[in-house]
């Protein structure tokens, strides 16, 4: 089996944070369209710095973003692209309506979906998703997660998504 490696870089604002959202995510979740996590390490370098990174399933065929952005690969075929948008949505049904307590990704872009070796997607980092739980009858929502805004600082979406490649 070959594995892929995810170091985080704690003298970054919010790693530790967004390791321990990420075990949380991953340990409460199950399904084809998720990228797998193996295992996680929690231990010290021969200095004795904090070291943390997650053992994932290696995805042979990279990010989307690889793909719409390359000028080496071929382009994606419409039927890829439906595909692909398929399995994300599938992801992210999961993710809202099928987990305990429902997840929201918060993160979501073309670096964060990676294509195994059969064109499959899965949706990978978790270091931003918020936790919901209902806490009574009438569903009020409340996050049980990390506070603040969400997503990656500066990113907007490119126009060139799944569907609308040129």
């Amino acid at each position: 089996m070959i594995i892929a490696v995810k170091v985080f870089k704690l003298d970054q604002l919010g790693a530790p944070k967004s390791f321990a959202a990420e075990c949380e995510a991953f340990r409460n979740t199950r399904h084809h369209n998720l990228v797998r996590v193996i295992s996680a390490c929690s231990t010290w370098d021969n200095k004795g710095n904090d070291f943390k990174a997650l053992i994932i399933e290696y995805m042979a065929n990279g990010t989307i973003e690889s793909w719409i952005y390359s000028e080496t690969r071929r382009p994606l075929s419409l039927g890829s692209r439906v595909t692909i948008a398929v399995d994300i949505a599938a992801a992210l049904d999961y993710l809202h309506n099928s987990c305990v307590p429902p997840i929201v990704h918060c993160d979501l872009k073309p670096s964060n979906v990676l294509l195994d070796d059969a064109m499959g997607a899965r949706l990978s980092d978790f270091g931003l998703a918020k936790f919901l739980q209902s806490h009574d009858s009438s569903s009020t929502i409340t996050s049980t997660s990390l506070a603040g805004p969400r997503g990656s600082i500066g990113y907007i979406a490119p126009g060139k998504l799944l569907l609308c490649y040129y």
